[in-house]
């Protein structure tokens, strides 16, 4: 039986519901070129629309089935781009978190890497007499428009592909098909002298310049040809003539382009002593590190307990075994003070992963792990998908920040790609935080996880006090400022001492609702249910969603009246205010529109560590992971509302944030205090986070969610829908939960329980409107392929078309 080559394919842009591995036939020229792992374009669909595909196996066809498969187009790598691991993790996140298999390629690789699809037509021939009608008034728009491709574009666009098609098959239209990747490599050209010229340079006359350039050449075995003309100090029209008499070679040399992290100092790893509760931890990872079978661990340390030291050993362990390792960070603002601690201690060996870099920056740091050049990946969330060979430790960091979890397919959670890499590689895996998640610890307390704990803080430094300060009696002794009296007196005490302070805002802007005095109604986004933000650096209205912005109106939308009123206060009245209160002060604003330009994070940190500012106020971005020894005051202002975000996790990130905001005063010699104003200052949780017990915080928690049965205790699976039309969005959601309850009454092998459909806190975001229903079972592969089943029924309705519907396992439902 004669067989032909055939592969499976990820093939770009297929819908969910009929998305799978498409089989292709390969001609006999690009056989030896086909891989898996390779990126190739191929006809998808009826109309043989040109796709971008991703070869997952390379297989035999027999005749019968070969006659039925259309060929691949093009190869487009020279290499595999994803190895055999990394194709496993393609086929797994599809499983897993309800994604096509080619999002799953996307996510894995750097953006720069994606690949565009060009298409160009040229006019061969004339029209004739052998063409209809038809086909000559299509080739009447080639011959009159200087643009062929435009041309082409406006007869597909009239539903006449195929006239097109025909016209290519007769010669008349020149059809060629390329694919480009996003970004290019990066080269510098290199000159070298010919062998023609080392055998016989008195052959060759040359004049005074041109001598001058091959001397400065013949000094250096590899110079860029922009160094060597600027050294002999001529111009770049000499060396073309050299190249062109055969004196100089001409080849492209591929330079990384490297991520600047500012000043550094270099340290050597002996120098990183650690305390005895420190080396306890080191040695028991150390341990499972050599066996060399997975694991996974959960530090507790307590704020300031140097768990950033015992990384840094760790992470030296494994690299003295010759394994590789990853440390995941959950905010682009703390990369620099990371990365900077990591590069001074193994230098180049250090790559940087996160989206604050620039698409050819991520790309090279992608290719310097694959090539072996990096030993160590310190990065955000898709860091967790560095391409090493060998790896030996994750390191998993703040683990319980929501920031490690994908809202957007293929909807992962980072700590569930480090446990299947952990287990391919036989690595260890860390998780590390002053506040864990609800779920981690509670995995630890069952054994899942080996629990371990740093209860004091390095060098024996103090945690620091904490006060409760009730806004309600500020209120009723006529405060009307946003500062208790205390704090204020606190921070002028600070301005005194020359030490530093710290302000928690989670708010940006100016004011946070801008309202109506007779209807009462706020300004909303025209696109988003949820009310606008006044800003008052450029005098607009922002949405902190979509991004819109518009003026301030001169009158209500509703009724009409022009009695408007700002309320609520964000990061830039705060500013303003204690400029007012303390004309002395240099304050630093951190939030993120003062943190837009690439490298402001690492400026504005690196000043205040220097000691430029004296006050720094912020959102959220700078609650964690952050060491300033002269920090010795925290003020947390307004932190109730987040206790009321609808979401079931949203008293554990309340505790998370204010105790681990407090976490940054008291660093060093000097001692720190603490000050949380509240509204509520009974709550539990604000209680428990000013004591900083987390112990008592996770007790109560873990009580909350085995009575309504939230994770740990069972898993959620949130299925969302959204539509430019609200009523779609409404029937498509009542849709979705018929097909549940018709699948149901089948028979399933498991228990469920379903919530909804309801309308979503925010009911409308970027124009669409938004449902969802809750899935609360046990996340097995029988569940999940009933999840799938929905999504394909749900996908299938011909009436939702522009509708959208999605899976997502453990994700946020408050949204």
């Amino acid at each position: 039986m004669n067989f032909k080559t055939k592969v499976t394919v990820a093939v770009s842009s297929a819908t969910f519901a009929f998305d799978k591995p498409f089989s292709y036939l390969v001609p006999d020229n690009l056989v030896s070129k086909a891989a898996a792992g390779k990126r190739i374009l191929v006809p998808f669909g009826r109309g043989n629309r040109k796709r971008v595909g991703l070869i997952l196996n390379v297989e035999g066809a027999d005749e019968a089935e070969a006659s039925r498969l259309k060929y691949i187009m093009s190869v487009e790598d020279d290499e595999p781009v994803l190895n055999a691991e990394m194709l496993e993790l393609v086929h797994w996140l599809h499983e897993t978190t309800f994604c096509t298999y080619y999002d799953a390629v996307k996510t894995i690789l750097p953006s720069g890497m994606n690949i565009n699809i060009k298409e160009h037509y040229q006019l061969i021939k004339h029209a004739d007499s052998t063409l209809s009608d038809v086909e000559i008034r299509a080739l009447q728009k080639f011959e009159n428009n200087d643009a062929p491709d435009e041309a082409a574009e406006s007869i597909k666009a009239a539903g006449q592909g195929l006239v097109l098609e025909s016209l290519i098959a007769k010669g008349y239209i020149k059809y060629t098909l390329d694919g480009k990747q996003n970004v290019g490599d990066s080269t510098v050209k290199i000159a070298a002298l010919t062998d023609e010229y080392l055998k016989s340079p008195e052959s060759f006359k040359l004049t005074v310049k041109q001598k001058a350039l091959v001397q400065v050449i013949s000094e250096n075995e590899e110079i860029s040809v922009k160094e060597a003309c600027y050294i002999s100090g001529v111009g770049a029209g000499v060396e073309k003539k050299l190249v062109e008499k055969g004196v100089i070679s001409e080849h492209n040399y591929e330079v990384f382009r490297t991520v600047e992290i500012g000043e550094k100092n270099i340290r050597n790893i002996d120098d990183v002593i650690l305390t005895d509760e420190q080396k306890l931890v080191f040695d028991r990872v150390c341990h499972k590190i050599t066996e060399n079978r997975p694991h996974c661990f959960l530090l507790h340390g307590v704020t300031g307990s140097g768990k950033t030291s015992v990384f840094e050993k760790l992470i030296g362990e494994c690299i003295n075994q010759g394994k590789q390792a990853i440390l995941l960070i959950p905010e682009i603002s703390l990369t620099p003070q990371m990365v900077r601690k990591f590069r001074e201690l193994y230098g180049e060996t250090v790559a940087v992963i996160h989206s604050g870099l620039s698409l050819g920056q991520r790309m090279d740091e992608y290719k310097r792990i694959k090539r072996g050049l990096a030993k160590i990946a310190v990065g955000t969330r898709s860091a967790v998908f560095a391409p090493f060979d060998n790896i030996g430790l994750i390191v998993v960091d703040e683990e319980g920040e929501r920031s490690y979890k994908s809202d957007s397919a293929p909807r992962y959670h980072a700590i569930d790609v480090a446990k299947k890499r952990c287990r391919t590689h036989n690595a260890v895996l860390l998780l590390a935080s002053a506040t864990p998640s609800v779920e981690s610890y509670y995995y630890a307390q069952r054994g899942i996880y080996e629990l371990l704990e740093m209860k004091k803080r390095y060098s024996g430094f103090e945690l620091p006090q904490v006060g409760v300060v009730d806004m309600n009696e500020e209120r009723n002794d006529g405060n009307s400022s946003e500062f208790s009296n205390i704090l204020i007196d606190e921070i002028n005490q600070n301005l005194k001492n020359n030490e530093q302070t710290i302000l928690l805002l989670n708010r940006r802007g100016y004011h946070t609702i801008i309202s109506c005095c007779d209807c009462h109604k706020p300004v909303y986004c025209p696109n988003c249910s949820i009310p606008m933000t006044y800003h008052k650096v450029n005098d607009l209205l922002m949405c902190h969603y979509c991004g819109h912005s518009q003026k301030m109106p001169e009158a209500c939308a509703e009724c009409g009246s022009t009695r408007m009123v700002q309320m609520g206060f964000g990061t830039q009245k705060l500013e303003e205010q204690l400029e007012k209160l303390f004309p002395q002060a240099r304050i630093l604003r951190m939030d993120a529109d003062t943190t837009m330009s690439r490298y402001s994070y690492e400026k504005n940190f690196r000043d205040f560590g220097k000691g430029k500012y004296d006050i720094m106020i912020g959102t959220q971005m700078i609650g964690k992971g952050l060491d300033f020894p002269n920090v010795t005051l925290v003020g947390i202002l307004s932190v109730d509302k987040a206790l009321y975000a609808g979401d079931f996790r949203s008293y554990e990130r309340t505790f998370s944030l204010a105790a681990q905001v407090v976490g940054r005063c008291g660093r060093g010699e000097k001692k720190g205090r603490a000050y949380l104003q509240t509204f509520m200052p009974d709550h539990y949780v604000l209680n428990l986070a000013a004591r900083q017990d987390y112990h008592a915080f996770y007790n109560e928690e873990i009580s909350i969610r085995r009575a309504l049965l939230f994770p740990p205790v069972c898993d959620i699976c949130v299925i969302g829908v959204s539509s430019e039309d609200e009523a779609k969005a409404a029937s498509l959601s009542m849709g979705i939960h018929s097909v549940i309850k018709e699948l149901a009454n089948q028979g399933l092998e498991f228990p469920l329980r379903v919530l909804g459909p309801v309308k979503c806190s925010y009911g409308k975001i970027n124009g669409k409107y938004r449902y969802r229903l809750i899935l609360k079972c046990k996340n097995t592969a029988l569940f999940r392929d009933f999840v799938r089943n929905v999504l394909s029924k749900a996908e299938s309705f011909k009436e939702f078309r522009d509708s959208s519907v999605f899976a997502d396992l453990n994700g946020d439902i408050g949204i």
